[in-house]
């Protein structure tokens, strides 16, 4: 059974395409037309060990919301159609990442059921082209189109690129976990399903 899936969303504001495969070997690109967005999206399709493809075409003349809220809802989609039925997933997964100063630990349940509590507090700055604040805006639309409950955490940190980059890796690291395959046909839940 293949665990892949491609996803193309137009809008008047954008233009995203996708495409996924869970069982990859984190190979990893992204051309959003801002380049830490898209470092960010390299290392969470690397530290998932997922094989990603993005791209987009955004009013950032704007500023940068649309495009990184859209991908976001283009990518939680893409996992939502790459999991199907969720047969044989884990469910849950953890991962914590440090970067220098920076700690962030993500909880998730691949439940179907969106939800979200980020509590990462990043000083309201730009990290080359890319507004710091769109990290939680990137979060809860790729839950919230995924079906994730997601909780974020910041244990400690300072400087915004580590903060921040901690966070995708973290998020990454606890993806990967919960994809991955317990050798057991059904999803795990008392209720017959997620």
């Amino acid at each position: 059974m293949s665990r892949e899936a491609s996803v193309e969303r137009t809008t008047k504001e954008t233009e995203v395409r996708v495409a996924l495969n869970v069982d990859g070997a984190g190979s990893a690109s992204a051309s959003t037309a801002i380049p830490f967005f898209d470092h960010m999206l390299e290392q969470l399709g690397t530290h998932a060990g997922f094989d990603l493809e993005v791209t987009a075409n955004g009013d950032l003349e704007v500023d940068g919301h649309h495009t990184v809220e859209d991908v976001g809802l283009a990518l939680g989609d893409a996992l939502k159609q790459a999991l199907g039925d969720k047969a044989g997933i884990r469910r849950y997964g953890m991962g914590a990442a440090p970067m220098d100063e920076a700690l962030v630990e993500v909880a998730l349940d691949i439940s179907g059921r969106p939800f979200v509590v980020h509590e990462v507090d990043v000083p309201a700055e730009t990290i080359g082209s890319y507004d710091t604040g769109l990290t939680e805006d990137f979060v809860r639309a790729f839950a919230t189109a995924a079906g994730i409950t997601l909780h974020v955490r910041l244990r400690s940190g300072r400087a915004p690129h580590h903060v921040v980059e901690a966070e995708f890796k973290a998020l990454a690291r606890a993806l990967g976990d919960a994809c991955g395959l317990t050798g057991r046909g059904a999803p795990p839940s008392t209720k017959g399903s997620l």
